[in-house]
């Protein structure tokens, strides 16, 4: 077998597509010329209509983790009481991440598998009295493979005069997000999931409100200083030396996008998401999420069966049938689960491929599956989609 064929179904990063690769090849260029300046505009234009707003949105050379800091210490006050809703370990990465920054930190922590609760959410703020100034949340959990009605905690949290803090890292473009009709202040994604590029850039967007609560942010920054982006924004500039390679890949994957038709790219993930779900469960196996309404499409987490090693299926996976699956996250899920990507540059041929493997990969190291249901059960949504159109 061709060893350097395979089919990678991760968190992330994910495939990048030719027309993405191909771009990121252009002639390097002055960062501070005019046509590097058409470029970022471009570009820009080109993210407020994935993150639907009318404010400005900052491209970052980072990864997409930087967003929690950067969000931050832009615009919550330094030692400020917030709030963060954990639904699994990268929720719990951002409250630590908030605790070494020096905030007071809240939790309301959620079983994995499980989507917060706006009426939770609003009983911990009513608790506190307005004086939790921000409330920090995944828009989609990649741990678990759930995702959070952020357009309903957004609306509680609004009631309380608290900030609404996104990482859209796995969901931007692939699931809805409607920044400003819903409320959100600030949202962040990366570049290396469902935008289709390599990892290496943090794209930021904030609301009006934020940025008017920034004068009082005076926590101690200077590389993630969106006020220095603001600056030089409307000259296509950025303070610091650009990912110009990226630049150019961004500007193509966005077109790709853009010309599929952002709800259509959403439709796509959905039902990638459906026949991933309706193939596992066929298979006999168990889905991480107990909550189907809240099931990720842009990840699928599950449950690895009773008497197989996770080590062992995932080594078989990648080394015998072509397929390389994320593992579980965390101390509680690691050996409990594994999880497949489906973003990005992504098809349900693709998701048929990491059915099969599935299925063969268990089948291989003599868990009693039999190969063909899954795959039978995801092209049947498959084909009912097209049906209906």
């Amino acid at each position: 077998m061709l060893k350097e064929k395979v089919a990678l179904h991760l968190a992330g990063p994910t495939p990048v597509p030719p027309q993405v690769a191909a771009a990121m090849t252009m002639p390097m260029i002055n960062h501070r010329s005019e046509k590097f300046s058409v470029l970022a505009k471009d570009v820009a234009s080109k993210l407020q209509a994935l993150f639907r707003t009318q404010e400005q949105v900052y491209v970052l050379a980072s990864s997409g983790s930087s967003g929690w800091e950067t969000a931050m210490v832009n615009f919550v006050p330094a030692g400020a009481k917030v709030l963060n809703v954990v639904i699994g370990d990268f929720g719990e990465r951002w409250s630590k991440a908030n605790a070494e920054l020096g905030y007071a930190v809240e939790h309301l922590d959620y079983e994995p598998g499980t989507a917060a609760k706006p009426a939770e959410v609003a009983e911990v703020l009513s608790k506190h009295q307005g004086s939790i100034k921000a409330v920090c949340l995944q828009h989609n959990e990649t741990s678990t493979g759930v995702f959070n009605p952020v357009k309903e905690i957004a609306a509680e949290a609004a009631k309380h005069g608290a900030l609404v803090l996104v990482d859209g890292v796995s969901s931007v473009g692939a699931l809805p997000l409607h920044m400003d009709e819903w409320g959100v202040d600030v949202a962040f994604t990366g570049s290396q999931k469902t935008l289709m590029c390599p990892p290496g850039m943090m794209i930021i967007a904030a609301s009006k409100r934020a940025w008017a609560q920034a004068e009082e942010a005076h926590t101690p920054k200077f590389y993630f200083s969106l006020k220095e982006y603001r600056k030089s924004y409307d000259k296509g500039q950025t303070p610091q030396t650009p990912p110009i390679s990226l630049y150019y890949g961004l500007q193509a994957a966005l077109n790709m996008l853009a010309e599929e038709g952002w709800e259509q790219v959403q439709e796509r993930h959905h039902l990638m998401g459906e026949m991933c779900r309706a193939g596992i469960k066929a298979a006999g196996l168990d889905l991480l999420c107990t909550e189907e309404q809240f099931a990720s499409d842009t990840l699928t987490a599950v449950m690895v069966p009773e008497g197989v090693e996770a080590a062992a299926f995932l080594k078989v996976a990648r080394d015998t049938f072509g397929v390389i699956y994320a593992a579980g996250q965390g101390k509680t899920l690691k050996e409990r689960i594994f999880r497949i990507g489906h973003m990005g540059y992504m098809t349900p041929n693709d998701v048929l491929v990491a059915l099969s493997a599935v299925e063969n990969s268990l089948a291989y190291l003599g868990y009693n599956i039999q190969p063909g249901k899954a795959v039978a059960a995801a092209q049947a949504v498959w084909l009912k989609a097209v049906r209906q159109g």
